[in-house]
């Protein structure tokens, strides 16, 4: 599926985003998931598909440093699922698409608690805007949205959310992907013809 995916025009292209906020780890811990959104989109100009998120628990507690950032705290996630129990739910919105991130080294990383699950390929927003707006002290997900005048777009497909939620930063993933395709005319381009933004896993 993923080969098939890489021929496909990026307007017409079916697509997950995926964010995971984490309990934070001190050099040499491993770090634990704590929240994860997801927002598919049938194709990538098409209406949504469907938004999920969930709390996570997780076996060590949220360190300061990271609660101050997203404003998760070990109180949040009383009677949070376990991760594995998500799994449904992440393999149904994650199948048969191409998996959209923000720099997903994180992503990648905590879906490997899944072996072999073979989503795949990944589209990262943070190669792409980089190549696509040259010349930015920051491209950081909140900068490049502000720059991109986006916020409004994306509180409108999340309410009541904000930037460090696990949804509303699958969602600037994903609205940021539409607008830079519509912006540079690229609805036609296939992943294939974006090597420095595509990772295989």
């Amino acid at each position: 599926m993923g080969e098939s995916l890489m021929q496909i025009p990026l307007g017409q292209l079916p697509c997950a985003a995926i964010d995971f906020e984490s309990a934070g780890a001190a050099p040499g811990e491993t770090d634990c998931p704590v929240q994860i959104g997801i927002v598919r989109f049938p194709s990538l100009f098409s209406e949504p598909g469907e938004c999920f998120s969930s709390y996570i628990a997780c076996d060590r507690p949220v360190r300061w440093s990271a609660a101050k950032v997203h404003g998760i705290t070990n109180e949040t996630l009383h009677q949070a699922p376990s991760f594995s129990s998500l799994w449904p739910d992440i393999k149904r919105l994650l199948t048969g698409c191409m998996v959209v991130g923000h720099n997903p080294a994180t992503e990648v990383r905590f879906l490997s608690a899944f072996p072999g699950h073979g989503f795949s390929p990944w589209l990262d927003t943070l190669a792409l805007a980089r190549k696509a707006i040259p010349g930015q002290d920051d491209y950081s997900l909140g900068a490049v949205c502000r720059l991109c005048c986006l916020e409004p777009e994306i509180q409108a497909l999340v309410p009541g959310k904000t930037w460090h939620d696990a949804l509303y930063d699958a969602a600037a993933s994903m609205l940021l992907l539409r607008f830079l395709v519509r912006e540079l005319n690229m609805g036609q381009i296939t992943p294939s013809q974006l090597p420095f933004a595509i990772k295989l896993h």
